[in-house]
């Protein structure tokens, strides 16, 4: 018998140690399809007009469902996020603040600087009016 060379060797092993967590894909996926099954083929279905009417927040819907919407709504809420996702990174500042020390608070000014150019730019273009 021949002998194995070191680079296959390596790949079975690194194969080897992987194999749970394809495991865990696998038995995790058959789970979900299969409770996706079970439950279309043994749940109940009484559909009734008040079941299929669309629910808003307990309020019942007047008109159609499908009428545009203003674009500002969509524009506001995009630099919610944006800058909402910009603060979440001054959380880990915060925690290590004392080990940054004077750098670490330059580099955060620095940070707050371009958020509040973006937030004066985002103001003069008057993207924060709502009328």
């Amino acid at each position: 018998m021949r002998d194995v060379p070191a680079s296959v060797c390596k790949a079975v092993q690194m194969i080897q140690s992987y194999l749970p967590v394809f495991i865990l894909f696998l038995v995790s996926g058959a789970l979900a399809v299969a409770m996706l099954v079970l439950s279309s083929l043994l749940g109940p279905r009484k559909p009734s007009p008040e079941k299929l009417r669309p629910y808003e927040c307990g309020i019942i819907p007047v008109g159609d469902a499908r009428k545009s919407v203003w674009v500002r709504f969509y524009l506001i809420a995009m630099l919610f996020i944006l800058f909402d996702m910009e603060i979440v990174f001054m959380y880990p500042w915060a925690v290590v603040y004392r080990q940054l020390s004077l750098l670490g608070l330059a580099e955060m000014a620095v940070f707050i600087g371009i958020l509040l150019v973006g937030y004066a730019y985002a103001w003069k273009k008057g993207a924060l009016e709502w009328d």
